[in-house]
């Protein structure tokens, strides 16, 4: 109750601003998450590393004189080169997708520490002009709305870039050789091909969300992307169930779909920020994770059950 009573409503309030930022930033690793999740049916952790390996390389490129947007880009390269390491052990050499991905994740770590010549860099706002900052929020009005309207601005983009290309024949072949491979090559598809390509996108996304994410924390670290594949999962399973109606029969479904994933990251740091909020120990913040994860994950399992349980009864 003492805890309770010490808690204010104000402090939650201004700290929803950074939680709705850094959502933003963590939606667009999400919807790299959903690429290999959803579309491509591989379970790929290769982003655990990947998203150090982006931000590694846009915080050292700043540092050495580059600028922060051009920075961005070969982030994204260089997640697109895990992704191709993990497409290559898997198609190349019969490794089980999930052991190609541990492999590239863990030799990432050392490829990291080799980038930045050890285990983290900052990138001083004051000193670098940062695409975004948890600063800028903190700053005055006029930076707050430029930081969410960049952030805003960049999923969109995004999002567009992505319907668009999945709409055309090499898109539509990367879902087919995830919805039933044994049928994409009875089109003519090359499955091996196609599952390096999605390998690629996937992690060049999640690439390009660690260089904005090292520019919003204004530092990388060998250990930033250690538990990214649960955010990742947790927002692509929250976008489907908060808002998987809502995306179902529509003109533009999968464009919706990839917004509810971004605004299923939101969800899930505006959680985690409560969480905070209500005191519990930050040392348990990845068994809340996983928490919320499991009880996104049950809910579509326990309505469908309950339902079929309604219909014998009736």
């Amino acid at each position: 109750m003492a805890i309770l009573m010490s808690l204010d409503p104000m402090a939650l309030l201004r700290s929803m601003p950074g939680a709705f930022a850094q959502g933003l930033v963590w939606g667009l690793m999400a919807l790299g998450v959903y690429i290999t999740f959803r579309l491509l049916d591989f379970a790929d952790l290769t982003v655990d590393g990947s998203l150090a390996t982006g931000g590694a390389v846009a915080v050292m490129l700043i540092r050495g004189g580059m600028n922060p947007w051009s920075a961005l880009i070969f982030a994204f390269i260089a997640g697109m080169a895990a992704g191709f390491v993990t497409g290559m052990l898997h198609t190349a050499l019969g490794i089980p997708g999930i052991l190609a991905g541990i492999l590239t994740q863990i030799s990432l770590y050392s490829v990291n520490l080799n980038i930045m010549g050890r285990s983290n860099q900052a990138v001083s706002v004051d000193k670098y002009p940062l695409v975004i900052s948890l600063r800028y929020i903190s700053d005055s009005t006029g930076t707050r709305i430029q930081v969410f309207t960049t952030s805003i601005l960049f999923c969109v983009v995004t999002v567009a870039i992505l319907y668009w290309y999945f709409g055309t024949e090499q898109g539509h072949a990367i879902r087919a050789t995830g919805c039933n491979q044994q049928m994409a090559r009875a089109q003519g598809i090359s499955t091996n091909f196609h599952t390096v390509l999605a390998l690629m996108l996937s992690n060049g996304l999640v690439g390009l969300s660690g260089g904005l994410y090292a520019q919003f924390q204004g530092a990388a670290d060998v250990n930033m992307g250690r538990g990214a594949i649960v955010i990742g999962l947790a927002a692509v399973i929250i976008g489907e169930v908060v808002f998987g109606k809502l995306c179902a029969g529509k003109h533009f479904a999968f464009a919706y779909t990839l917004l509810s994933v971004i605004a299923g990251a939101i969800i899930y740091y505006i959680v985690m920020n409560i969480v905070l909020w209500l005191k519990l120990p930050s040392d348990d913040l990845k068994l809340f994770s996983a928490i919320i994860v499991a009880v996104f994950l049950a809910i579509p399992y326990l309505k469908t059950r309950y339902k079929g349980k309604e219909r014998a009864h009736g």
